[in-house]
């Protein structure tokens, strides 16, 4: 699919989507917009499980970033 139109077209409408848990559906620690997280959804969506875990990390306690010195 190249574009959000092939694929409603390929896989219909989300109007059409009633997500449902598998056994790999779980948590994850991933913060919110993150690579991970946006990969995670993404597997969710392909196994047609619901985007959000209610045990899902909800906040950036204990993560720390790398810190690029301004020029």
């Amino acid at each position: 699919m190249r574009n959000v139109f092939e694929a409603i077209l390929e896989c219909g409408h989300d109007e059409d989507f009633f997500p449902t848990e598998t056994e790999d559906f779980g948590p994850t620690e991933a913060p919110a917009g993150s690579r991970d997280k946006i990969e995670i959804l993404a597997q969710r969506v392909l196994r047609g499980e619901p985007l959000w875990h209610g045990e899902d990390r909800s906040d950036y306690s204990g993560l720390t970033g790398a810190v690029r010195p301004r020029a």
